[in-house]
């Protein structure tokens, strides 16, 4: 009986020391249990995954109401793929990355929503006016700029240097430098696969416009875009310019030293600095002007916010996005990826102006941003942009005159957007 009795003493301690143990153990719900998770899709591989990694670590560690949990699909292409099926199957994403130009396809589906209730208008007046004019549609921010190029002038030191020649401020000059350079058996200029990026600015500093906007009719056809056409169409008739073919980016030839220019993305300087051959020497400089005037295409991508997160999570991504558009971190992108700085009080920055100091390969495309520009959005958008493609490969391939292109593109870019509506 008196072991019995101990056993039980024994069992009842036991059993407490464990009762006492499970609540020392036990906490309230965690803070970061408690976040709200912000589900955040994008495209970016490699460095670029990297540096994004970074700043979504640092906005989780800078507050504890969210949670932002980033994936990458891969790449641009992927990305859009998965968007499109997830919008059917009712299960995207809080936010994601995706090309402006496709918001207007979103708003019409009906599963995006607008920033504007979450940033107000003082948030914003640091950005760059193209970034915001492009991110805005139908009078609402239904995207936030996020990782933006502009095609900025490569050129050969040595081969300039060589031939006696200073930099040319101008198209024109660019292309009278063809026959002498074309006699020694340089082309004058190299062009990307497409060389649409350089004919849209072109045509854009001619007066007219490449994109027809709903109710307002395309003049890609006018004597102006014409003229603006030739520049470059000329210079490929003659072999004074090339376009890339099947290496896809006109720098295989620069680095090459084939070309005396190379007109290309921004968003590439750090992969032909890691690329470049010893013996060559390059630079960078904002591409030339037309007639007086100066235009830069501005390429990459905004972010999106899907109605289908709450209005907790509407916040939180909203927060994100700002904190990606501070100076600091804006800076950090730019200086890890190559892409632009998007707020325009990086140019004053110390640290900043160091960088450039340090890296001055990356100064044209900071300079650029006052006269860059992004075209329209609008319904069909994708469309009217594969039949400027089908054209330019017309006029590059089988030497279609631009006389005969751009009308009958002009027909079918505006048949596009009224069958859009």
């Amino acid at each position: 009986m008196k072991k019995l009795r101990q056993l039980l003493i024994f069992g009842l301690c036991l059993l407490t020391t464990v009762t006492l143990l499970s609540a020392c153990t036990s906490h309230p719900k965690s803070a970061a249990s408690s976040r709200v998770t912000i589900t955040f899709w994008h495209g970016m591989t490699g460095p670029r995954k990297t540096a994004l990694n970074k700043m979504i670590r640092d906005f989780n560690q800078s507050q504890s109401k969210y949670k932002v949990i980033g994936h990458s699909q891969g790449n641009s292409t992927a990305l859009q793929q998965k968007i499109t099926a997830a919008a059917k199957s009712k299960t995207l994403p809080t936010i994601a990355q995706t090309a402006y130009t496709n918001t207007p396809d979103y708003v019409k589906g009906g599963f995006v929503t607008s920033f504007d209730p979450y940033i107000n208008k003082t948030e914003l007046s640091d950005i760059y006016p193209a970034f915001l004019q492009s991110s805005k549609y139908q009078g609402k921010y239904y995207a936030m700029p996020f990782s933006k190029s502009v095609r900025v002038l490569f050129y050969n030191q040595d081969l300039l240097k060589q031939e006696g020649l200073s930099l040319p401020k101008t198209w024109m000059g660019i292309q009278k430098l063809g026959p002498q350079l074309k006699a020694k058996g340089i082309t004058t200029i190299a062009f990307d696969q497409s060389y649409d990026a350089e004919l849209d600015g072109l045509v854009r500093q001619s007066g007219a416009s490449f994109f027809p906007r709903p109710n307002n009719k395309a003049n890609i056809a006018s004597k102006r875009a014409l003229a603006a056409t030739h520049i470059i169409w000329d210079m490929l008739q003659n072999g004074t310019a090339v376009t890339a073919g099947t290496d896809g980016y006109g720098s295989t030839k620069f680095l090459a030293g084939k070309t005396l220019f190379y007109s290309g993305s921004s968003a590439g300087i750090s992969t032909m600095l890691a690329s470049t051959p010893k013996g060559i020497h390059w630079r960078t400089a904002p591409l030339p002007s037309y007639q007086g005037k100066r235009a830069t295409t501005i390429a990459g991508s905004d972010i999106v916010m899907f109605k289908s997160a709450s209005t907790a999570q509407h916040k939180g991504g909203a927060a994100f996005v700002k904190f990606l558009l501070n100076k600091k971190q804006t800076i950090y992108w730019a200086e890890k990826t190559g892409y632009v700085p998007l707020v325009k009080s990086a140019q004053m920055d110390k640290g900043y102006q160091q960088y450039l100091a340090k890296n001055p390969t990356a100064k044209a495309a900071e300079q650029s941003l006052s006269f860059g520009f992004q075209d329209p959005a609008f319904l069909g958008y994708n469309q009217a942009r594969l039949a400027m493609l089908k054209a330019i490969s017309e006029m590059t391939a089988n030497h279609v005159t631009p006389e005969k292109a751009l009308p009958a593109l002009q027909t079918q870019m505006e048949q596009i957007v009224k069958s859009a509506q």
